[in-house]
This record gives C-alpha cells, structure tokens and sequence, in this order.
C-alpha cells in the first residue's frame, strides 16, 4: 500500500521552519525507508582563527617537530592542545 506523504511548506523564516518541525513528525512528510546513507567527507569543521604570542624559541622548537613529523607546524599545536585537553598524553 503507497503511502502518500504531505508537501513540505515553504517557510517564509528559519525561525517559522523551526517553529514548525518542533510540533511536527517529519514521517508525515518524508518515507525514511527510502533514506540513503550519506557520505561528505569534505566537511570540515568550523574553526576560529586566534592570535597567541609564544616565545621565538618555543616556535622554533615546535616547527622542529613538526618537520621531524612532516606535518605543519599549527597542526602539531591543535594536535597537542586537544590531546592535552581530553586528557591524552
């Protein structure tokens, strides 16, 4: 038996669309046996550029590990600091 599911509105504002999926079911208007899984691996996630004075030496030190990793030198830095913050080694 075919299920026939209701339109999708069209929203004049983010904050209407959102308003209506808080009190609607999307399985009204979508069959999710149909749904594909999908695969973006181009995604990055969103960063935010900072400034952060270090002494000329410290660099220095760091660009040399990270040449001896062959990586760049800023992600060595976001490598160790979100290992140092979840509390990797």
């Amino acid at each position: 038996m075919a299920v026939t599911n209701k339109p999708i509105p069209r929203f004049a504002s983010e904050a209407e669309e959102r308003a209506y999926w808080e009190s609607h079911d999307s399985v009204e208007h979508l069959d999710w046996s149909k749904a594909e899984k999908v695969r973006l691996p181009n995604l990055k996630p969103s960063s935010t550029s900072i400034s952060l004075r270090i002494p000329d030496g410290l660099l220095e030190r760091i660009k040399i590990a990270a040449n001896k990793r062959d990586v760049p030198y800023q992600s060595l830095i976001k490598t160790w600091l979100a290992e140092k913050v979840d509390g990797g080694s």
